[in-house]
């Protein structure tokens, strides 16, 4: 993906205004999850969560800019079907595009190291907290109202 990627940065990204220079670009935290490859594509243009199939996968063919969501550990996730010459189709999901322009490039590969693996965390729960905050405060509301007209 680097050696792609930084193909396309010379032929068609380099010059645009929003072209990070100082940024690296870099495949960020790639492992194996449910036999697809799973990580973060750094480039001086954007950082996006990125699935490739794994070893002796085959992906059904599907329609550039096409939506799946997929289940990931830290939460459902949106991505698109993306598709370049030399990686073929592959989802990605936007993380920041353009990158902010206050992001050191230091910064931004441990943004990208990061996200690679909280992509792949458990989500931490509160056991002590409500099952649904929403309706803790809805009960809440309703006691405050009761407590106002006693």
């Amino acid at each position: 993906m680097e050696q792609v990627f930084g193909q396309i940065a010379d032929d068609e990204m380099r010059g645009l205004p929003f072209y990070r220079d100082p940024i690296p670009m870099r495949a960020c935290g790639f492992q194996l999850f449910e036999q697809q490859w799973i990580g973060v594509l750094l480039t001086p243009w954007m950082l996006s969560l990125v699935v490739l199939p794994g070893p002796q996968q085959s992906w059904p063919r599907r329609a550039v800019g096409e939506r799946l969501m997929l289940e990931l550990p830290c939460g459902t996730v949106g991505f698109t079907v993306s598709e370049v010459a030399g990686c073929g189709q592959y989802l990605s999901r936007s993380l920041m595009s353009p990158l902010n322009t206050a992001l050191s490039a230091e910064r931004a590969l441990q943004l990208a190291e990061q996200s690679a693996r909280m992509a792949l965390s458990l989500p931490v729960v509160d056991v002590d907290g409500p099952a649904n905050p929403r309706r803790r405060a809805l009960f809440n509301k309703v006691s405050q109202i009761k407590n106002q007209h006693a």
